[in-house]
């Protein structure tokens, strides 16, 4: 259930006293509490439960490059092959329900 107590942790200026970013293990449904998660792992992630109601974004960087790090089937609009230590931001877009992923194109 979306917290919007936390709103100020997902936003893109951070101070000293907030909680540092988090290292998770990927898994079909992940529930990250700040802006900025690495994962560990191959399983696919296909829903993201929301931290907050309202628009957000998220920050994620897999360590490891893993074909379909995003998948389809919950709340994410296009499924995403990872690059490992390329960070990418997904939008969650509160109309629609659904996250969607904006990525950088390898250089």
């Amino acid at each position: 259930m979306p917290d919007d107590s936390i709103f100020p942790q997902l936003g893109p200026a951070q101070s000293a006293i907030m909680p540092k970013p988090r290292t998770m293990a990927s898994a079909a449904t992940v529930a990250p509490t700040t802006a900025f998660t690495r994962f560990t792992g191959a399983t696919p992630i296909t829903t993201i439960t929301p931290p907050v109601n309202g628009y957000h974004q998220l920050t994620f960087v897999f360590t490891t490059a893993t074909a379909g790090h995003l998948g389809t089937g919950g709340n994410i609009a296009t499924a995403w092959t990872s690059i490992a230590d390329r960070p990418i931001t997904l939008h969650y877009d509160p109309r629609t329900a659904l996250y969607y992923v904006n990525t950088i194109g390898a250089s």
